[in-house]
């Protein structure tokens, strides 16, 4: 039987999820590491951490996956202390420009980033309830407010999102559930932006800077360690972003 914090983490080979990973790491939590396909950096982010920690594959979208993964957990560890939903997906393309926008991506989008935590709340609630405090956190954007984002079809399903939370935080409390709603993070989504985009992106924010995977990571340890009280509720690291 386990005796630290566990989270499961999916997208973690991306930078937010990483982020995550290596600060609940330092803060004596152990991760089921989650990647679809970037093998090389996950393994690296596995071995850079300390801890009884798993890595596996898994496609958010594959049921069998999802629920394969839960067995092996529930083997391993016996229960599920935090779930941090951080698998996602998303193409710039221009709101105005919905021939560009395909049904095809637009199903991709929703099934990765609306479909699959509902299927990954269905499959591990059962080890949630097995926890003491159970939370889960769902990445989300403040596209979801504002409808600004990489495409129209991202900016519905992070709005999705939020209101799964509410959803879920009604429905199965007292497990928490809470949304981490950032603004623009210079991460592995703007590879090819120019400074001139950057620059504009980043005079609309009040706080004059693009967020950082470090901080979104710090808001989730937050949640788990201090907003002890709250759930339902998003929780915005967009730097005023909204206020303009």
């Amino acid at each position: 039987m386990k005796n630290k914090k566990v989270a499961l983490v999916t997208g973690a080979s991306g930078s937010i999820g990483s982020e995550i990973v290596k600060l609940f790491s330092r803060n004596s939590i152990d991760s089921v590491i989650c990647y679809n396909s970037n093998r090389e950096n996950s393994e690296k982010l596995y071995k850079s951490i300390e801890g009884d920690n798993l890595i596996i594959k898994l496609d958010v979208t594959n049921p069998i996956d999802i629920k394969n993964v839960s067995e092996i957990v529930n083997q391993k560890y016996g229960a599920l202390d935090i779930l941090v939903n951080c698998a996602g997906m998303t193409k710039f393309i221009k709101h105005e420009n919905l021939d560009e926008l395909s049904d095809e991506l637009i199903d991709k989008i929703l099934q990765v980033n609306v479909r699959s935590v509902i299927a990954m709340m269905r499959n591990f609630l059962h080890l949630l309830k097995k926890s003491q405090n159970p939370t889960v956190i769902n990445i989300s954007s403040i596209a979801a407010v504002t409808g600004m984002g990489s495409n129209i079809a991202y900016c519905a399903s992070k709005a999705a999102v939020d209101n799964l939370t509410k959803s879920f935080a009604r429905a199965f409390a007292p497990i928490r559930v809470l949304s981490l709603s950032p603004g623009l993070v210079d991460n592995e989504f703007i590879p090819n932006v120019s400074d001139a985009w950057k620059n504009e992106q980043v005079s609309k924010i009040a706080l004059s800077r693009l967020t950082t995977a470090e901080e979104v990571a710090l808001s989730a340890l937050s949640i788990v360690n201090h907003l002890t009280y709250s759930t339902g509720c998003i929780i915005p690291v967009d730097g005023g972003r909204q206020l303009n």
